[in-house]
């Protein structure tokens, strides 16, 4: 566990309460915005004062319930929705781009997201998200019926639209994005999808979205394709972000910390460990299905709701990847 920048936050996300807005210095502030039907209760969106306006690091679900939030906490720090001229997008799942085109649509915000995670360029390289789920599925070895409940239940989540079209898509490891006075490091960081993204203030916080987070491990992308290998992928980030010096990581869950390298090679050496323990028990199980219950997981398998159990079992394929 590592040690958080501002205990408060850290407090109210271990009592399951959503933060207020929060002032993290630098022009930075921290605004959680509650995620309807969600195990993950909240979803924190970063909001960077810039002389060229307000810059959002991820959108939060595609819900009215999110809108209200994101508007009511830009009003408490003294800005409007109208004042955001970009948001960057960490990587394309619902509960970071679904406000997107809302924001874009209001305040004629860009939209920008790295090339793997457009969707466009996604359905072409490996089909569109539930596609995927379903592919993933049916490789687990999950019995049908329940296969058909954990892919019902994640279409009810969320709302999973694959329309937007980003203004701007990054294609380098690492690209300069400069707004007024602030330049910032878009730093390409696969692992829990494919074209996941994080993003460098020069003050020193970087925002890593879902590949860095204080507390338990990070979800692996979904692996569908031979060869995809997203323990491989993510290793790879972990040594990326950690060479970064930055002195505290801002995730889009949980709470902002400190001691980011450290934290980085702990994250390493667990999914490594994690990682050799499947491949063992796949010995002497046929499948991820047979492998996942046997796993360390926060909960016990059996103590488990179906959400939760897709998650479990999704990621421990990904662990198997990729195959032989």
């Amino acid at each position: 566990m590592s040690t958080p920048f501002d205990h408060k936050l850290a407090e109210l996300h271990r009592a399951k309460q959503v933060a207020p807005p929060t002032a993290l210095g630098d022009g930075i502030y921290a605004i959680g915005v509650p995620l309807a039907g969600s195990p993950l209760r909240s979803i924190t969106v970063y909001a960077l004062r810039t002389s060229a306006g307000l810059v959002l690091i991820d959108a939060a679900y595609e819900h009215p319930t999110c809108w209200s939030s994101l508007t009511s906490s830009l009003a408490a720090i003294g800005h409007r929705i109208t004042d955001v001229v970009a948001v960057l997008l960490t990587h394309n799942h619902p509960d970071h781009l679904g406000l997107a085109e809302q924001i874009r649509e209001a305040s004629g915000a860009t939209l920008t997201i790295h090339r793997r995670d457009d969707f466009g360029w996604q359905r072409q390289e490996r089909g569109g998200f539930l596609d995927q789920l379903r592919t993933v599925l049916g490789q687990t070895g999950v019995p049908d019926e329940t296969g058909a409940e954990m892919f019902e239940a994640a279409t009810k989540v969320a709302v999973h639209r694959e329309s937007m079209t980003a203004d701007r898509i990054l294609v380098d490891a690492i690209t300069e994005l400069t707004f007024g006075d602030v330049t910032l490091r878009a730093i390409h960081a696969p692992g829990h999808t494919y074209g996941h993204t994080v993003y460098q203030h020069p003050a020193g916080f970087v925002f890593t979205g879902d590949t860095l987070m204080p507390e338990g491990s990070t979800q692996l992308a979904l692996a569908p394709l031979r060869h995809d290998d997203p323990v491989g992928d993510l290793l790879g980030s972990f040594a990326t972000i950690g060479g970064l010096g930055a002195t505290v990581a801002c995730p889009a869950h949980q709470y902002p910390f400190l001691d980011v390298e450290e934290r980085c090679h702990e994250l390493a050496a667990l999914h490594t460990a994690e990682q050799a323990r499947a491949r063992a028990l796949a010995t002497t199980h046929l499948d991820a299905w047979g492998v996942a219950p046997q796993l360390s997981w926060a909960k016990p398998w059996h103590e488990m709701g179906i959400s939760t159990r897709r998650f479990a079992l999704v990621h421990t394929h990904a662990l198997l990847q990729p195959l032989p």
